[in-house]
């Protein structure tokens, strides 16, 4: 078991973890979630020993071994697969020893070793690894060297997923995975044998790959049983409970408080009025759980939608020069389509994205399109290309040149920079800041077609709930290229795969598309023929999944309804117990009961309105 004792440490003057902890069970599989710069990493820093604490300590097993993804990516002139095996180091030491080793006895030792480690079948698992993070037969045999950063890093993640640590520690894995490789991480957590700590902002993850739900918050740990939807109701269901606690304190204190207030100064009461200051002393305030709000995201649609189709494919084809990297693209666009882009990296859906949003001309074929079709593209890479000694205020200003300032200020607080934040360096941003400027900007002008290219990278969970809501409620069409299953499930509609140099409907959902990346790696394993993509007919479920988030919008209008209702209530109640703690109608018992009885009343509506909420709360999630 790891056990983290009243663990303290500081940043500077920010306090992120106070005098906090947690008990995690051997062979857990934990979720680690909590607000971006709330001290997740800097946690596991502190497990690994590689940062010290104020107070406190962490209790594992004499032996255990922990393991995390390295922070630089390997790079040298070695083999994939040699890098990976060579991360099992005790296999690497006793295979060196093996060849050297004179004494018999300890050569029947390092004989029974490898045997206990599996170490003859140790290929195999390093193979099976990298190929499902998508490292084919041919590119395990290449140099380090050969691959991007990005690849490298899949390379690190590869190798302490091989080495099988007692205790894995992992800082967003998926963050440079594509889809079809994080389908493959989720079904390996899954299955992982030992004890996993993930710190991840991807939904599905937390829901399918994990049993347990870490939550830092206020520089506090909680720990929760269940997947991250079981977390989302648990802590509702606490905020709820405390929230109903600290109502029914506050109005003990105020009563408590009035009668110290009236007779301290009464020596017949002065006793009485005593012995109520020292329970106001001894009484330990409740403090309620406080949700931070998350800017929305804002998309502005176009001033005059298009008549359908809005763009056209007829056998065309793109590349780069005269390197074809897609053909046969025979596909339509309409005005409101959602479609999400599925396949491997390095199969073109970047080249597709480029093709549709007008960053690349169709080599041969033809591509019609309205003349006055508005495109606005967002990737991952764009973000270099912000200055980062100006400010989202200076930004802005090139786009709104003739705009008085005040105008440019509000427009920067409605893409999620208010007040001073709109004049902050984009050197000091976060990375969920700069994308959210990006965005901002990219979309500023109400396009009629938003290509998204992985814009969750640095986005935490509740941000990423604000761009599913802005997604949803954007007019225009939307192609989505994303890593995040939860993303596509909640905006796309229509599914294009991209592979085999062409771009093609996948008719199914994404169980299917899971079932079919994991079928497809077992088959080309085993050298057989992957299954076919086309196969699966699942349309109308995706158009009732469609029919379900437009009916997303009267729960919405209803629970709104119901959170007024319940503020409504409990400012009532607020001022009844107000006059009955000052003593207004103490000359007047009945007037008092009379009061009285009101305030159970509006108690009694309160909780109807309160158990109301809770049960649109639950139908939305179902919806």
């Amino acid at each position: 078991m790891l056990t983290l004792n009243d663990i303290t440490y500081r940043l500077g003057e920010r306090l992120l973890l106070d005098h906090t902890g947690a008990a995690i069970p051997d062979g857990a599989r934990v979720g680690f979630v909590g607000r971006n710069g709330t001290g997740k990493t800097t946690l596991f820093k502190i497990i690994t020993g590689d940062l010290g604490t104020e107070s406190g300590n962490i209790s594992l097993p004499k032996g255990r071994r922990i393991g995390g993804v390295a922070q630089e990516a390997p790079g040298g002139p070695e083999t994939l697969i040699e890098v990976v095996l060579a991360a099992d180091t005790e296999r690497t030491a006793l295979m060196t020893e093996a060849e050297t080793a004179t004494d018999p006895h300890r050569i029947a030792e390092i004989g029974t070793r490898l045997a206990d480690i599996g170490a003859h079948s140790a290929p195999a698992r390093a193979a099976m690894v990298l190929h499902g993070l998508g490292f084919n037969e041919e590119a395990q045999q290449r140099p380090c060297s050969d691959f991007s950063g990005g690849w490298r890093m899949r390379v690190a993640l590869a190798a302490v997923l091989f080495s099988e640590p007692d205790l894995l520690l992992l800082d967003e894995p998926t963050n440079y995975l594509d889809l079809e490789g994080t389908l493959w991480l989720y079904d390996y957590l899954e299955r992982y044998p030992h004890t996993v700590i993930v710190i991840s902002h991807d939904r599905e993850l937390l829901d399918t790959s994990v049993d347990h739900i870490m939550h830092l918050d206020q520089g506090k740990l909680t720990l929760y049983r269940g997947g991250y939807s079981s977390f989302e109701k648990q802590r509702a269901e606490k905020q709820m409970q405390l929230a109903r606690a600290k109502e029914k304190q506050d109005a003990e204190r105020k009563h408590l408080q009035s009668f110290v207030d009236r007779f301290k100064a009464k020596a017949t009461k002065a006793r009485q009025a005593q012995s109520r200051v020292k329970r106001l002393e001894k009484m330990q305030t409740i403090a309620a759980i406080v949700d931070r709000d998350v800017q929305p995201f804002v998309f502005p649609g176009p001033e005059k939608p298009l008549s359908p189709p809005m763009i056209v494919l007829e056998d065309a084809s793109a590349g780069y020069g005269e390197r074809k990297v897609l053909s046969r693209l025979n596909l339509s666009l309409a005005p409101d389509d959602r479609i999400a882009l599925l396949g491997s990296n390095g199969n073109g859906k970047s080249t597709f994205c480029k093709l549709i949003g007008g960053r690349l001309d169709a080599i041969s074929g033809e591509m019609k399109k309205s003349s006055k079709l508005e495109t606005a593209y967002f990737a991952q890479h764009q973000l270099d290309e912000l200055r980062i000694e100006d400010t989202p205020v200076g930004h802005l200003r090139d786009l709104m040149p003739d705009a008085p300032e005040a105008k440019v200020r509000s427009k920067a607080a409605q893409i999620g920079f208010p007040a001073s934040k709109a004049d902050t360096p984009v050197k000091l941003l976060s990375g969920g800041e700069k994308a959210r400027l990006m965005l901002g900007l990219a979309t500023f002008h109400g396009p009629h077609l938003l290509i998204l290219d992985e814009p969750t990278n640095h986005l935490d969970i509740d941000s990423r709930t604000a761009l599913v809501t802005a997604i949803n409620d954007y007019p225009g069409a939307v192609i989505l290229v994303s890593h995040d299953r939860f993303l596509i499930e909640a905006c796309a509609d229509r599914l294009w795969l991209v592979g085999g140099g062409t771009v093609k409907n996948f008719d199914g959902d994404m169980d299917d598309y899971r079932t079919y990346v994991l079928g497809a790696a077992k088959a080309e394993k085993r050298g057989k023929p992957a299954p076919d993509a086309s196969a699966k007919p699942k349309a109308d479920e995706r158009k009732e999944a469609a029919t379900k988030r437009a009916a997303q919008g009267p729960l919405r209008q209803k629970l709104n309804l119901a959170e007024a209702r319940i503020a409504k209530l409990t400012g009532l109640i607020e001022k009844v117990d107000a006059a009955l703690a000052n003593g207004a109608f103490a000359r007047e018992p009945d007037k008092a009961l009379q009061i009285s009885r009101q305030r159970a009343e509006l108690s009694e509506a309160l909780a109807a309105a309160e158990e109301e909420w809770l049960l649109l709360g639950e139908e939305l999630e179902r919806a």
